[in-house]
């Protein structure tokens, strides 16, 4: 199965030996789940960010940061995992998951990019958790049949993506002085919830955002890719 891992941490500034430290511990966790990595990426600021509503027609964009609260995403992962215990494990292991904390998301399917992924975009679908409908339902179809309308329109700029399960099948997934706390559902109890995510390819953050006020969601948050780690 195929999990969406979420890295919601404080934005901090760090030192050249402290960024230098946080690179390395990367590279250790790469090194050691690189069987299980399929995808991911450091998020450049979130101020840098761009939130839409107002899907269809009348799109309305926000600026960054848009997340109530002291963390917010920077960074995703997608791991093929046996089980969730596995996606966990895997989740524990973030070096984010030591400062802040990763939400981890089974996913519907995983539409894998059939190209590198560089500095390019990521359109995360947000939408209240009364209107996430659960897969297989005649609601959801009738969602994907919009999707695939997307895909029709903008299908040359779409690099990967994948919907989402409910919010009740999240877990959290924060190491505190060494121990491991799970939490079921999101980290962040607020309007909107995670429902999928789009890997977009744009020339600027105009067509960017202008790609994502086509598809179909209650919100969709446009955060560039950092571009830097080579997955």
């Amino acid at each position: 199965m195929f999990y969406f891992a979420l890295l919601l941490t404080p934005e901090r500034d760090l030192n050249p030996a402290e960024g230098a430290a946080e690179m390395a511990a990367y590279h250790e966790f790469h090194a050691k789940a690189a069987s299980a990595i399929r995808g991911g990426d450091a998020l450049a600021a979130a101020g840098d960010g761009k939130l839409i509503t107002g899907w269809p027609g009348e799109p309305v964009v926000t600026d960054g940061p848009f997340a109530e609260g002291a963390e917010v995403a920077g960074g995703y992962y997608v791991f093929e995992a046996d089980n969730l215990d596995d996606a966990l494990e895997l989740a524990r292991q973030i070096p984010a998951a030591q400062y802040g904390a990763i939400e981890v998301w089974p996913m519907v399917h995983w539409n894998a990019p059939s190209q590198p992924v560089g500095a390019d975009w990521l359109a995360l679908l947000l939408e209240s958790p009364d209107e996430v409908n659960v897969p297989g339902s005649p609601e959801f179809e009738a969602r994907v049949a919009q999707h695939v309308e997307v895909h029709q329109s903008i299908g040359d700029h779409i690099l990967g993506g994948a919907p989402l399960h409910p919010p009740a099948t999240a877990t959290t997934v924060r190491v505190r002085d060494g121990q491991t706390v799970l939490t079921d559902g999101p980290y962040v109890e607020g309007a909107e919830v995670a429902n999928g995510f789009y890997l977009l390819r744009a020339a600027d953050r105009d067509e960017a955002v202008k790609l994502a006020s086509m598809i179909p969601a209650g919100s969709v948050a446009v955060r560039q890719l950092a571009g830097i780690a080579g997955l």
